[in-house]
């Protein structure tokens, strides 16, 4: 089955995916995100802080999830999200800068494939239903962006029966790469794989700085599965949410068109969790 199969058939259960909730949009100008958008982070535990108490705490900042790049805390994770009710969504992938899919040396791109089987296997333990993964680096004249493409999905295609039997998805982090820095060639590079089991994980601040987010999103449609909530402004970099660049009610605007539903993950950090998580209702999630 090819990925445009897959998106008209609704038979297929994908583990632990949100299910679409049709409701409270009252109008393209305004659309409300609630029940549709689930708020996670990256990070935020204390040192010394147990994962059930941290869990605990998110939960009650009104938090869905988090995202974890740490398998070695698997078993702890686990254990927490079952008492506490908090999603380990996904994981990110370790390692994918250094022990990269694009590597010019061989038998690199074979350490970084296994790397990347791990974090399917690790995510499907977890209950997840992602692994965050960054393709490569456009790095000179062995690794230049027709070698990211060409290697990159050699390895990824290499995993998706994996994917698919686990029923966890590889979603390509937009980030900069060198690497597809406009909605059209990173919609392009999604569609060389013809793959349900790899979409796009869609970095809202990330991209600002090559195209305005809301036409990215547009422009990747349905292949974007899960946003990264970050601001970036050309004056302050990475700021807090509502600080940058980006227009949050575009963005909404854009994600209410192509029928968004799922995870929404902070990465970065606000004043506080607490203001993290206002924020996002605010400026994402529309409430």
């Amino acid at each position: 089955m090819n990925r445009r199969s897959f998106l008209k058939c609704s038979a297929i259960p994908l583990t632990s995916v949100p299910l679409v909730v049709s409701g409270s949009q009252d109008s393209n100008k305004n659309p409300n995100f609630k029940g549709q958008i689930y708020k996670a982070l990256k990070g935020g535990k204390k040192r010394g802080e147990s994962v059930e108490a941290f869990f605990l705490r998110l939960k009650g900042l009104g938090y869905d999830g988090v995202e974890s790049g740490n398998a070695g805390e698997a078993e702890a994770y686990r254990a927490a999200a079952k008492k506490t009710g908090i999603r380990v969504h996904g994981l990110v992938n370790g390692g994918h800068w250094s022990v990269r899919l694009s590597d010019p040396n061989p038998e690199v791109r074979l350490k970084g494939r296994k790397n990347l089987e791990n974090a399917l296997m690790n995510t499907h333990l977890l209950g997840g239903s992602s692994v965050l993964l960054v393709p490569g680096k456009v790095g000179g004249a062995n690794e230049t962006h027709d070698h990211v493409w060409e290697r990159s999905i050699e390895q990824v295609r290499a995993v998706i029966p994996l994917a698919s039997r686990l029923g966890v998805r590889v979603l390509i982090e937009t980030v900069w790469n060198g690497f597809c820095e406009s909605p059209e060639k990173f919609r392009d590079y999604i569609d060389e794989f013809n793959s349900p089991w790899v979409g796009a994980y869609f970095d809202i601040g990330n991209m600002q700085k090559f195209a305005p987010a809301e036409e990215w999103i547009r422009t990747l449609g349905n292949r974007t599965v899960k946003l990264d909530v970050k601001d970036w402004g050309k004056k302050n970099g990475f700021c807090r949410l509502g600080e940058g660049d980006v227009d949050w009610e575009k963005v909404r605007v854009a994600l209410h068109e192509i029928g968004f539903s799922g995870w929404a993950t902070r990465e970065g950090s606000d004043k506080s969790l607490e203001d993290t998580s206002q924020l996002i209702d605010n400026l994402v999630i529309g409430i």
